[in-house]
Order: C-alpha cells, then sequence, then structure tokens
C-alpha cells in the first residue's frame, strides 16, 4: 500500500474521529436487510431531524471510535454496520425515536449500541430512551400541566356565573 493511500486513510479516520467527538448520541446499527427505499426513507428521516448516518468499514470506526475518546463501542463494530449520530445537544433523543420506530418495523434492522453524552448506551437503554417523548411533546406536556389549575379556576367561575345567572331568573 503507497504512502499516498495510507495518508488519505488516515485523513478519512481523523475526520471521523473528530465528526464522532462532537455527537451528543451515537448509534450503532446493523441495517442489512433492508431495502434501498427503507435504507432511503429512514435517511431522510433522520436528515430531517438534524441526524447524520454514515456506513463506515469497521476498521476505520474502531480506530476513529479509539481516537475520539469512545472506549467500549468496539464490541459493536462487528459485521455490517452503520452510524447514526447528532451534535444537537437540545433533543439527543430524536436518533433513538427514529432508530426504534424502524427497528419495530422491521425485523432486519438491529440496534447493536451507543454512546449518549459521552456514556457507553446498551440497546435496552436505547430502546427505553426512546420510548420518552421528544423535546417539543415534554414542553407540551408542560404546559398543559402548567394550564391546569389556571383553566379549572376559570371553570369554577364560570359555574358560579351561571348558577348566579340561574338564581336570578
Amino acid at each position: 500500500m503507497s504512502k499516498a493511500a495510507i495518508a488519505e486513510k488516515e485523513k478519512l479516520v481523523d475526520a471521523i474521529a473528530e465528526e464522532l467527538k462532537a455527537a451528543k448520541a451515537v448509534l450503532v446499527i446493523n441495517y442489512l436487510g433492508l431495502t434501498v427505499e427503507e435504507v432511503t426513507n429512514m435517511r431522510k428521516e433522520l436528515r430531517d431531524n438534524d441526524v447524520k448516518m454514515k456506513v463506515i468499514k469497521n476498521t476505520y470506526l474502531r480506530r476513529a471510535a479509539a481516537k475520539a475518546g469512545m472506549e467500549g463501542l468496539n464490541d459493536t463494530f462487528v459485521g455490517p454496520t452503520a452510524v447514526i449520530y447528532t451534535d444537537n445537544a437540545e433533543d439527543v433523543t430524536e436518533p433513538a425515536r427514529i432508530v426504534s420506530k424502524y427497528e419495530d418495523d422491521f425485523d432486519v434492522l438491529e440496534i447493536k449500541g451507543g454512546m449518549l453524552e459521552g456514556k457507553v448506551t446498551s440497546k435496552e437503554e436505547i430502546k427505553s430512551l426512546a420510548a420518552i417523548p421528544g423535546r417539543e411533546g415534554l414542553l407540551s406536556m408542560l404546559i398543559s400541566v402548567l394550564q391546569a389549575p389556571v383553566r379549572n379556576v376559570a371553570y369554577a367561575v364560570k359555574a358560579v356565573a351561571d348558577s348566579k345567572d340561574e338564581a336570578a331568573e
């Protein structure tokens, strides 16, 4: 192998390592068995939510993960592998939700593991994280909870006003 080829591969590993370092959430999946259309749809949904998906050779992933200081993921870099990651700190659960939905729909897709905010995460933890509503869903739940007392007071005032109207008639 020429020195130029080795240097090119080293640049690729460095670029992957930088992206993994910046990522707040990383998922490692086996997508083998999905049709081109299914993978394309999943990639589009990921992209629309500011999440990236890359298919990278396992040897490059191992080296990049080591350079990025991501210990504990080497066991997941076996067989057909795709890496899904986001650097969006506002919603680190989004990749888990999207991939988990596709895993439920297609038996061939498998979440192998991942990292969330620097901590190695198992498949089971990722699945339970995916069940949590997203940032928008949590905010709407919070607003609903905060509005409930005001709404109850308004209903009580209206009921009192209605009862006085009935009494006056």
